[in-house]
């Protein structure tokens, strides 16, 4: 079985980074994702990431702090530049070459983003790491890693959470719950399922490009999805499994 996908933007969220910590860096699971990414580029896949930064910054939302919308955004973003700089120096550590891309201009620690520049990294086998989200206020890092993903003419959106795929329900609380092998961008969108902010969404959707969502805890997983192993959960503009 050849390749399935040959470049993709994987999304990892900062909270996945805590392990079992109620905030910061885990070693461990860094050091466990920067393994698992490896497994994929040894395959030949170019991979783009882009990295949450809520372990460090969970943003004004769930704040007293009166720290105001944009200045609390610009918070998060300097948080995804932490995150982006621990997950670079660990997939070093397993001798990848790596570039970090900031969409805010930081020219001591990463280069600032330029998509052509970003594009080439890949093209010379080059793990691109994407900072600072889109450089703008009241923009998610979903929707960053959705734009990124656009820009450098990914396969997909490859969304590495803690459960194995989409589900109608949350299978943390309910045993019962439906898991959908495929699902339309407008189902998620009517059942609310919040895999993707809306922004992000539609931009996948306008760009027919792929999400897939699958448990990035579980070894090899990523490497089984580029091999395209029937893995999470694929959303895309039809879907065969919706109920």
């Amino acid at each position: 079985m050849g390749l399935k996908y040959h470049r993709v933007l994987l999304k990892l969220s900062g909270e996945a980074l805590m392990g079992n910590n109620e905030f910061g860096i885990d070693a461990s699971v860094l050091k466990q994702y920067a393994a698992e990414i490896k497994g994929v580029f040894d395959l030949g896949v170019q991979v783009g990431i882009v990295i949450g930064g809520g372990n460090i910054y969970r943003g004004v939302s769930n704040s007293t702090d009166g720290i105001d919308k944009v200045t609390g955004d610009h918070m998060g973003m300097l948080a995804t530049l932490i995150n982006a700089l621990a997950l670079q120096s660990a997939l070093e550590h397993e001798g990848l070459v790596t570039r970090l891309m900031s969409a805010i201009r930081v020219d001591l620690v990463a280069e600032p983003f330029i998509r052509r520049r970003a594009v080439r990294h890949l093209e010379k086998d080059r793990i691109v790491i994407f900072g600072a989200g889109t450089g703008n206020p009241y923009f998610t890092t979903d929707t960053a890693a959705a734009l990124r993903a656009v820009e450098i003419e990914a396969d997909a959106i490859i969304k590495g959470t803690r459960v194995d795929g989409v589900y109608d329900s949350d299978p943390e609380r309910n045993p019962d719950a439906f898991k959908f092998t495929e699902i339309s961008y407008l189902d998620v969108l009517k059942r609310d399922l919040r895999i993707m902010d809306l922004t992000a969404i539609t931009l996948c959707r306008e760009n027919k490009l792929p999400i897939i969502v699958f448990n990035m805890n579980t070894p090899g997983n990523f490497k089984r999805l580029m091999m395209g192993e029937p893995v999470g959960t694929t959303v895309l503009e039809l879907s065969s499994s919706v109920r």
